[in-house]
């Protein structure tokens, strides 16, 4: 039996290789596109061929590739990112600024898919074949065909411009500084529209995991000596049905998260969230690498941390993980 800890400092010293690839990685694709960040900087005022060399020796760009990739790494080392050339800051305060952000849309777009997802698998699957469950599984194959964006934009024609219920876009009301409860609830408003477009996919994904991992848990043995004890059926419902079939959801959970952060840069242009999504969107236009790379880090840091939080859960619901 191997303790949990020790099943996180193994999940963290897997992640230094990771982290390494995809820095190495993501520079080497970024340095294949056409262009730089003087390109793009010059793009719209102009300028002559002294300009542009005095730039790129300012930005580092005259280096060779070898140099710059280097001297990337053993910074990365100190927690230093780099500067970014669109918005003249360090990348790690850009990043940090805007992470927020992006941290509230998913954390809620998490907790609507996932325990509404959970629990509507559970209506659907405690008794298959019904009404109910018919009527749910074609729900959940709707709305899993419905891009998010497109979820987004009919949400805003729907409760924003035709009802007026919600804000269009932002992550909080402008011009009126609150503080307090009165922020928290103003921001929880504003989340409203953005996290249900975001969250409403993933919900059918895992209504149909739920479902179909408890059509399969109720032909199990354990279930037939449940109901041979004369258990009724809303406890094995809920204390071996569904704990068993909750294990493949959680699983995905932390499989999506990845398709979730993407999924964040569509859905935070839609509704003008300040967050990482948009920021990558603003990077790429500038063509400011050095920020393009930390928002790729800081993504992949989060993916990882998601991951071993999932694989925490996963041993609290089955112990039999933590065997060696």
């Amino acid at each position: 039996m191997i303790p949990v800890w020790r099943i996180v400092g193994r999940r963290l010293g897997n992640a230094v290789p990771v982290l390494l690839i995809v820095a190495i990685g993501s520079y080497c694709l970024l340095e294949l596109a056409p262009g730089d960040a003087v390109d793009a900087y010059l793009s719209g005022s102009g300028g002559d061929a002294g300009l542009v060399a005095q730039l790129r020796q300012q930005w580092g760009l005259d280096r060779s590739f070898a140099t710059r990739l280097t001297s990337y790494l053993l910074s990365l080392l100190t927690l230093d990112f780099g500067w970014s050339v669109a918005f003249s800051r360090p990348v790690r305060e850009v990043v940090l600024d805007r992470m927020g952000n992006t941290l509230l849309l998913m954390s809620a777009a998490v907790a609507l898919s996932f325990s509404l997802g959970t629990l509507l698998g559970v209506a659907a699957g405690s008794r298959p074949q019904s009404w109910r469950d018919r009527l749910l599984s074609w729900l959940s194959l709707a709305l899993y065909a419905a891009p998010g964006f497109w979820l987004g934009l009919m949400m805003i024609v729907a409760f924003a411009v035709k009802l007026s219920w919600f804000p269009l876009g932002g992550i909080a009301t402008i011009g009126e500084p609150r503080a307090g409860l009165e922020h928290v609830l103003d921001v929880a408003w504003h989340l409203v529209l953005p996290a249900s477009a975001l969250g409403l996919v993933y919900l059918a994904l895992y209504l149909r995991l739920m479902r179909a991992g408890m059509v399969e848990a109720w032909r199990s043995d354990y279930v037939r000596t449940a109901r041979a004890k004369g258990l009724t059926r809303q406890r094995i419902v809920w204390r071996h049905v569904a704990r068993n079939a909750l294990l493949p959801v959680i699983t995905m959970l932390g499989l999506q998260a990845a398709a979730m952060l993407g999924g964040s840069v569509v859905v935070e242009s839609v509704f003008a969230i300040p967050g990482l999504g948009r920021l990558a969107f603003e990077a790429v236009t500038q063509r400011d690498v050095p920020l393009l790379l930390g928002i790729v880090l800081a993504g992949t840091v989060l993916v990882i941390v998601i991951n071993l939080l999932v694989d925490m859960a996963y041993a609290k619901l089955d112990p039999r993980v933590l065997v060696s």
